[in-house]
């Protein structure tokens, strides 16, 4: 006989599992991924408790892709918070959005501002997500405006069209358009003029 209390026990663990399942499939197939057939497989759950669970694909497909990219903004913002000048802080950001690792969450980006069109859920998130990394990148900027390290006359600007040149280089690498040598020096030279840094200060890092 179940115990009274069995069903609420299960139902955070049945929760816990299908967000696992579905950052899993995110990150190895793409948000589209995320249906009700690929969630019983990888979760091993019956689709009856994933739909009782999560009844919408959609919103869980928003979900998950808000649970990465805020986690993934967590790890930077922490890692800049520790720098000793806004300098290392940009150099911070915008190696971290240009590392190798980070192609699989920049991939979620894309199919982020793809499934948008056609999913509110996750045009919703997007854009609050995307709200929340210009509002670190402004922050660094308005810092090193203060401090004498930067030259920024329109912080929000400037942070806009840095993520505006991380998501278009992330599209170029989808379609193999540039070497990753001059993606990443398109990123770099452009945020470097928008600040008023020197030629090859954001180079490598």
């Amino acid at each position: 006989m179940t115990s009274p209390g069995s069903s609420a026990t299960a139902l955070p663990d049945a929760r816990a599992t299908i967000d696992e399942a579905a950052r899993t499939i995110a990150l190895s197939s793409g948000l589209t991924a995320i249906t009700l057939r690929r969630m019983a497989s990888v979760s091993s759950l019956s689709p009856g408790v994933i739909a009782a669970e999560e009844p919408s694909m959609h919103a869980l497909a928003a979900r998950t892709f808000s649970d990465l990219a805020l986690s993934e903004l967590g790890r930077v913002r922490a890692v800049a918070a520790a720098a000793s000048t806004p300098l290392e802080a940009l150099r911070i950001l915008v190696s971290a959005l240009l590392a190798t690792d980070h192609c699989l969450s920049k991939t979620i980006w894309a199919d982020a501002w793809s499934i948008g069109r056609h999913n509110d859920f996750v045009a919703v998130a997007a854009r609050e997500c995307m709200t929340t990394w210009q509002e670190l990148a402004v922050s660094i900027l308005d810092a090193g405006n203060a401090s004498g390290d930067f030259h920024v006359t329109n912080a929000p600007l400037a942070a806009r069209q840095f993520f505006a040149l991380i998501d278009s280089t992330t599209a170029y690498g989808l379609v193999g358009y540039l070497t990753e040598e001059e993606r990443s020096q398109l990123v770099t030279r452009s945020v470097e003029v928008s600040v008023g840094l020197a030629e090859g200060t954001l180079a490598g890092g």
